[in-house]
């Protein structure tokens, strides 16, 4: 139950109810103050121009909003978006009829980007520079190739690991982008908004508990107070206020730094069998029995972000603060106190 609500990626079932959430356009995106400024000011600048924007990186941890931003330059914009991911291009032709049915103007968003097969990555530079592809026609020694020259068009490509990105790749974009977690108060802004979408009455004390335990991720804190609701109609009469929404995550099993039973699992592993850390990446995955991928992209960064664990060139290391939440006197591989005991 717990990682499911507090895992970043996107639950199939969850899709829908997410796009009724986002924001459609930049004046109502909440939080990330530096890029929307910035963008704003390239959206901007493009208008009046009457010129396609630039070609744009968005990456950071998932969850953050890299593909709500991508739909609102497309409104901000007045622009298709033709929406793809790195995964599923897995040719050269697959790119190359995508890019050849652009039109003048149009957005093509590329998701999880940096997962795009290397010979897809190359088809991609000149078009992105030059606004042209080479196609390849007929086989052995009449083989040719033909020139197609494309629209002039704007790729958004978003990631959450760019630094597995080649330089040529990264260069060829002007606009870049980084997102970072968000904080409790933008956190709190968004779950009041989502509750009045949902018509789901919350009071500004339990949006405020739900947004300080959401992990600085908007899709969590949604996430968060969809299961809430369910608490609050079984248990009381629908509405969510403080004591509710304590109730409702202490079942889920969220506590106050928004901690969930692999967070709890891996800091735990690290203070009792490896006496702190450092410990690396494979034996801490092989320990939990969480691939090292999952590890670095969803657990880590927040546990970083909150104090909880450092990463060193020897590996990972549990902080004081981790210590004393989880119970443990420093340096000690036995809990003196339960977490949970009242």
């Amino acid at each position: 139950m717990t990682d499911r609500i507090l895992n970043a990626q996107p639950e199939p079932d969850e899709l829908q109810a997410e796009l009724s959430l986002r924001p459609k356009f930049l004046r109502e995106y909440i939080g990330q103050n530096k890029v929307k400024e910035n963008l704003f000011v390239s959206l901007e600048a493009a208008r009046r121009r009457k010129e396609p924007l630039d070609h744009v990186l968005l990456f950071g941890p998932p969850g953050l909003g890299k593909t709500t931003l991508a739909s609102i330059i497309g409104n901000e914009m007045g622009a298709y978006m033709k929406q793809t991911s790195g995964p599923a291009l897995e040719k050269t032709g697959d790119i190359v009829a995508v890019l050849t049915n652009l039109e003048a103007g149009e957005i093509l968003f590329i998701d999880e980007i940096h997962r795009t097969p290397a010979p897809v990555e190359e088809v991609l530079y000149s078009a992105m520079e030059d606004f042209y592809v080479d196609v390849v026609v007929g086989q052995g020694p009449a083989a040719r190739t033909m020139k197609f020259d494309l629209p002039r068009f704007t790729l958004i490509g978003a990631t959450t690991r760019a630094g597995l990105l080649s330089a040529p790749l990264r260069a060829r974009f002007g606009i870049v982008h980084r997102l970072d977690f968000y904080d409790v108060d933008a956190l709190t802004i968004i779950v009041q908004r989502s509750a009045d979408i949902l018509g789901i009455s919350i009071t500004a004390d339990g949006a405020h508990e739900l947004g300080r335990r959401a992990r600085g991720t908007p899709r969590i804190a949604n996430r968060l107070l969809r299961r809430v609701r369910d608490f609050a109609e079984v248990r009381h009469q629908g509405a969510i206020d403080l004591e509710i929404g304590r109730q409702a995550l202490a079942m889920l099993e969220v506590d106050e730094y928004g901690l969930d039973e692999v967070d709890r699992k891996l800091l735990t592993t690290i203070i009792e069998r490896f006496g702190g850390g450092p410990v690396g990446l494979n034996a801490l995955g092989s320990s939990i029995a969480e691939d090292k991928g999952t590890i670095e992209d969803l657990y880590e960064p927040y546990l970083i972000q909150i104090g909880f664990l450092q990463r060193t060139p020897r590996g990972r290391v549990a902080t004081r603060i981790a210590y004393e939440h989880l119970g443990y006197a420093l340096g000690a591989t036995r809990k003196q106190s339960n977490l949970f005991s009242s």
